[in-house]
């Protein structure tokens, strides 16, 4: 059944017929306006949310959760701020409220490091990408991989449903036993990120005040323009994919 077009989208439609028709002219040298040839189909439509939305039970924080002691201090003379030497950081574990270095802590990438600029595109042969519109320094904070945080029952539910409906691009993050990110349905431009067997970002798994986040941190400088890459390490569901990453040493499959 076809779905009634909404007022706004007909008057939409209305003014882009206008439109051609004064631009089109004979005929029979019809052509399209540069505006309308040079059109790129959006993005695949999702929700845009800043955090991991629950619809399984998030487990319940305890005192002992309260992030790992570290040996940092940040009293007068000493240049021993958390950092990226600091015990919590080399365990991917963000410092927690009783860190002795108070607000000159730096062990909270998630909370004081801005997501890094960057624009979806559309590529060649992989759908839609991510290019880095800033320089990006090695082992900085990218961007967090949110979504919808489901149990295994209902991400083979859904991948099940996604199957039957011949949908190729799936966004699912395993990030602990019986807990996933599914990023189809809400997320932000991370799920754009594609593929490469020699990628520029790493997934982390990070513990912030005893909930499991996904950070992508970059592995090497990206300079601004560089479509921004990490290896899916994907689990094949059905048929072989082909991997289009186009790196030097591609495995030429998926998984």
């Amino acid at each position: 059944m076809t779905k009634p077009m909404p007022a706004t989208k007909k008057s939409a439609m209305g003014h882009v017929f206008n439109k051609l028709t004064s631009e089109i002219g004979d005929p029979v040298d019809f052509e399209l306006p540069d505006w309308l040839s040079k059109w790129q189909p959006t993005a695949t439509p999702y929700t845009w949310i800043r955090r991991n939305i629950y619809l399984t039970k998030k487990v319940k924080r305890r005192p002992e959760d309260d992030g790992i002691s570290c040996s940092c201090s940040s009293t007068a003379g000493s240049s021993d701020v958390c950092g990226r030497d600091c015990d919590c950081s080399i365990l991917w574990s963000s410092c927690s409220s009783r860190c002795k270095c108070g607000s000159s802590c730096l062990n909270k990438p998630f909370h004081q490091r801005p997501v890094k600029k960057m624009k979806i595109v559309k590529t060649e042969k992989c759908g839609c990408g991510i290019l880095a519109d800033e320089d990006i320094k090695k082992k900085a904070f990218v961007i967090e991989y949110v979504g919808e945080v489901i149990d295994d029952k209902t991400c083979e539910e859904r991948l099940w449903k996604m199957k039957h409906s011949g949908e190729k691009n799936f966004y699912l993050c395993e990030i602990n036993r019986d807990m996933v990110i599914d990023a189809t349905y809400k997320g932000n431009k991370s799920r754009y990120i594609n593929h490469s067997c020699c990628p520029n970002t790493e997934m982390q798994r990070w513990m912030i005040d005893g909930e499991t986040r996904i950070g992508i941190f970059a592995t090497r400088d990206i300079k601004k323009g560089e479509q921004l890459t990490y290896d899916y390490q994907f689990v094949q569901f059905g048929a072989d994919e082909e991997c289009h990453c186009g790196a030097a040493e591609c495995k030429q499959k998926l998984g």
